[in-house]
């Protein structure tokens, strides 16, 4: 059974638990859909997408942008 994730977990890599139900679930679709076309399916049994998405942000490995932030990244 995964861990269960509290708000305190997020304190310092989110800003509003609404960006962070926005990103997680954005995140979660892509591992989704990238299983479904390749495959991979087996590798992550047992883990949902969700689960997955929630400790790529803990472990800083996503992240956002917001505002003029994007903007500038974009150009």
């Amino acid at each position: 059974m995964p861990t269960p994730f509290y708000v305190d977990d997020f304190a310092g890599k989110i800003d509003s638990l609404y960006r962070l139900v926005i990103i997680g679930s954005r995140r979660a679709n892509q591992i989704n859909k990238n299983e479904s076309h390749h495959g991979f399916a087996g590798a992550n049994r047992g883990k949902k997408s969700t689960i997955m998405s929630l400790e790529e942000v803990l472990q800083d490995k996503l992240g956002f942008y917001k505002g003029e932030e994007e903007e500038e990244y974009l150009e």
